[in-house]
């Protein structure tokens, strides 16, 4: 197989897999051992830009880093494509999350897209939740496809 294909299905493969490993993570760690980081992004706790939530952008990068630094070192092998399919994801994340949802910096306002307001409909749905109990749509990229129906979410808009 081709070496430029081999590798970029390795990044797209790895980006992909962070979509379940950020759902997992999401659901079972920050609304679970690590809730203390992450309640502030659900109960506004803190009057500044940044969120203890924040600290994940760290934890998450950290693997992305290594992978792109190991695989630099060993001539670009197969741990610096993953490095790089991680940090793609995590620079998504940023951009739909923080940019796009959150709207952290006024950039995508006005976004009239069905898969946009599909993945804004679901983020508000998962922060009517204020605890950590019974949350719903833990996800990022992948948006169950009752959020792209109309009908009962025109009020999250």
């Amino acid at each position: 197989m081709n070496t430029t294909i081999l590798n970029s299905l390795i990044v797209l493969t790895s980006f992909l897999s962070m979509e379940i490993v950020a759902w997992f993570t999401h659901k079972y760690i920050m609304h679970g051992l690590l809730w203390t980081l992450h309640k502030d992004h659900h109960k506004k706790e803190t009057s500044g830009f940044f969120e203890h939530n924040d600290f994940f952008f760290l934890i998450f990068a950290f693997p992305g880093i290594a992978g792109l630094f190991f695989g630099m070192q060993q001539g670009f092998n197969f741990l610096f494509w993953i490095g790089l399919g991680i940090t793609l994801y995590g620079f998504a994340y940023f951009l739909v999350h923080d940019i796009f949802i959150h709207q952290r910096f006024k950039l995508f306002r006005n976004a009239n897209n069905k898969y946009f307001k599909a993945i804004r409909r679901a983020h508000k749905v998962h922060h009517k939740h204020l605890d950590k109990h019974d949350g719903e749509c833990f996800g990022m990229l992948w948006v169950p496809r009752k959020y792209f129906r109309t009908k009962n979410f025109n009020s999250l808009l």
